[in-house]
């Protein structure tokens, strides 16, 4: 069973949430500000039964989404897919900066919907869970570059020996670039490749995940020594300097 949180002050989308997740595989726990899905996401920890992915509305009374993004990331790594308004560019632009795994545009298109969850959910569910990592010892399946080991049958990296707690969209870039290394990719291959999906206007939300995996992989994200730009066609990872 997969506990989802649906975010939103209106309890009509709520409501509609419910009936397109309407899923036996799905436990579905509603919140209706900020500050309750914080709340919710703490208690699920607490109790042992944690969330694993939360639908999260932007424009909200008490928190907004984007606070309480921010303090939910602190919690846990499991997906958070936010709710925008359609046009409102910059609240997507903002939720994937601050840690958000994908956006879903309001009025929803219920297949759409559907899709986005279980893509997040699966990536997620391989990563191992809440923990972002998953125990065992490194498998065939291990690629190095310098100090970084990605074990894919373990689902886990580390740098320099540190666990590194990559989302599922930043391990699945890392993986994807590791496995090409010293190829240049450009965002909407690397889109497409990691999302599954065409590339319309997907260099913004690369170039966020990017920026959060250079964080946590590298020693100084402003000269990094592993993932890096080359300018006017995309992103590589090993090569020559």
């Amino acid at each position: 069973m997969q506990r989802i949180l649906l975010v939103d002050d209106d309890h009509d989308i709520v409501g509609a949430l419910r009936i397109y997740l309407n899923d036996p595989g799905y436990e579905l726990h509603a919140a209706y500000d900020g500050r309750q899905a914080v709340a919710a996401v703490r208690a699920g920890i607490e109790a042992g039964e944690p969330i694993d992915l939360v639908l999260l509305d932007v424009m909200m009374p008490v928190m907004d989404g984007s606070e309480a993004l921010v303090q939910i990331r602190r919690l846990t790594n499991a997906p958070v897919i936010m709710l925008t308004a359609k046009g409102e560019d910059a609240d997507k632009v903002l939720g994937l900066d601050l840690g958000a795994d994908d956006y879903v545009t309001k009025p929803f298109v219920p297949a759409e919907l559907l899709a986005r969850v279980r893509s997040a959910l699966r990536r997620y569910t391989r990563l191992g869970g809440s923990s972002g990592m998953a125990d065992g010892p490194a498998g065939p399946d291990t690629l190095v570059l310098g100090g970084i080991e990605l074990d894919d049958a373990g689902k886990r990296v580390t740098v320099d020996g540190e666990p590194a707690a990559l989302t599922p969209k930043e391990y699945d870039i890392c993986r994807f670039l590791m496995a090409r290394q010293g190829h240049v990719y450009s965002p909407a291959q690397i889109y497409e490749a990691v999302w599954g999906e065409p590339a319309c206007g997907s260099e913004g939300t690369v170039a966020v995940h990017v920026r959060h995996l250079r964080e946590k992989i590298e020693i100084d994200p402003a000269s990094p020594r592993y993932l890096r730009v080359v300018w006017g066609r995309g992103y590589m990872m090993g090569g020559q300097r």
